[in-house]
């Protein structure tokens, strides 16, 4: 898996966050994650969420609605030290145990001073 010139705290920060997202793990961990006033895409509904209680229940109804999966592919600097892309692979678990897209998008993490993440972004793959 690709990291290009990422810095350490920022990748074990994400990495990390990409494995609970699926676990029961995923609430506890959201206050070491993200800022108080993360800004969020609402990918479901369309808009931005604000802040770490409107993303929480956003989570939980994506996972009342299916069981989402998300596989870290790959990160790099955006151009900046507080901008990293991930690079993921949608998926959703299913009768047979899990079923991948074909396609990638990349996740975009702006880190505020406090090293948490500040906002989110959604945009097509590489």
């Amino acid at each position: 898996m690709a990291t290009e010139g990422v810095p350490g705290a920022q990748e074990a920060l994400l990495r990390r966050m990409y494995e609970v997202f699926a676990t029961d793990e995923r609430d506890a961990f959201v206050p070491r994650c993200l800022a108080p006033d993360v800004d969020w895409p609402n990918m479901l509904d369309g808009g931005r969420l604000h802040g770490r209680e409107a993303v929480r229940a956003y989570w939980a109804r994506q996972f009342a609605a299916g069981h989402p999966l998300v596989r870290l592919e790959g990160l790099r600097s955006d151009g900046s030290a507080e901008v990293v892309a991930v690079t993921v692979r949608l998926g959703a678990l299913d009768a047979s145990g899990e079923r991948w897209a074909g396609e990638t998008v990349e996740h975009v993490y702006r880190f505020g001073e406090d090293g948490l993440v500040a906002r989110m972004d959604v945009r097509a793959g590489p």
